[in-house]
């Protein structure tokens, strides 16, 4: 494991995120993954931050509700599979871990763990949440939004990141 910067590998994240990658939040013993590809790294209220989107729809939204931290896995290796496989089937049903073959690590600073798998780590304390309000988004986005089921935007103080080899 070698510890990184997060800002000197925020836009090589940011290029895999597009593509997929691992947002995993544990409260209790509820525990889950999702694919993302939404995501953003920045700088607020004097901290480093990086801001993931979960829909209320989704079997993840009731968990980091609960949840004080989360951690999203950049992997830089192929996993298009389970990629695809925690963004179309929900935890509500399947045991995403065992299905797609995922194996999880102890975090270092948080309680939800990282996928152990090479590449990118990010671990985030929750700082502060908002729920999208329609009223408020441009006309032109409301298309990404045909059930209405809205993103509530967590915004998450690194805490750690590092990569795994």
């Amino acid at each position: 494991m070698k510890k990184i910067d997060h800002m000197t590998v925020a836009e090589e994240a940011m290029a895999q995120i597009k593509d997929g990658a691992f947002l995993t939040v544990k409260a209790g013993e509820a525990l889950n993954t999702m694919a993302i590809g939404w995501a953003t790294f920045g700088f607020i209220w004097k901290k480093p931050i990086l801001m993931v989107a979960v829909r209320n729809s989704r079997h993840t939204y009731g968990i980091i509700e609960k949840a004080a931290d989360f951690t999203v896995s950049v992997p830089l290796k192929d996993m298009d599979d389970a990629i695809m496989c925690c963004g179309t089937k929900s935890g509500r049903d399947y045991d995403k871990f065992k299905e797609c073959n995922l194996e999880l690590k102890e975090a270092q600073k948080v309680v939800s763990p990282i996928i152990n798998a090479p590449g990118l780590h990010f671990e985030c304390k929750i700082v502060f949440k908002a729920a999208m309000d329609p009223a408020c988004l441009a006309e032109e986005y409301e298309k990404l939004y045909p059930k209405k089921d809205y993103h509530t935007l967590y915004f998450g103080e690194i805490q750690d990141c590092y990569e795994i080899e």
